[in-house]
């Protein structure tokens, strides 16, 4: 449970520094303060229940798409975290095209380094834990 809660809140991290990413760099892509909190955990939600039913839809039908599932599924989840009012605005056809690129990329490199910054965190006190004098 306690593993399930710490992916949950990497992925949760990690979808809201995409989304922050590609606010800061690219001009048509707006996400404010006030409903942020919402995109992120929708677009988090969304991601996390459409990637696998995307990869196996492409697995069994269309195998060459594997490899861009990620993106497709970032598109999708931009496109349904969009359709909340209030926190997430994309304007323009290249905004569309350059958002689910760059998402995607922060997001997969956010999960592949958060777990080892947060579990380094945890080995170390583990360790200082063990070491510390009993009584």
């Amino acid at each position: 449970m306690i593993r399930f809660l710490i992916r949950s809140g990497i992925f949760v991290v990690s979808a809201a520094l995409g989304l922050l990413v590609a606010m800061w760099l690219l001009p048509e892509f707006t996400l404010s303060w006030s409903g942020g909190i919402v995109a992120v955990l929708v677009f988090a939600v969304i991601q996390s229940v459409i990637s696998p039913f995307l990869l196996k839809v492409a697995a069994r039908n269309a195998p060459a798409f594997l490899g861009g599932i990620g993106i497709i599924s970032t598109f999708v989840a931009l496109f349904v975290a969009s359709l909340f009012p209030g926190g997430l605005t994309i304007d323009g056809w290249r905004t569309w095209v350059l958002a689910p690129v760059l998402v995607w990329l922060v997001t997969a490199l956010a999960t592949f380094f958060l777990p080892m910054v947060f579990l380094k965190k945890g080995v170390e006190k583990k360790r200082s834990a063990a070491a510390l004098p009993i009584g």
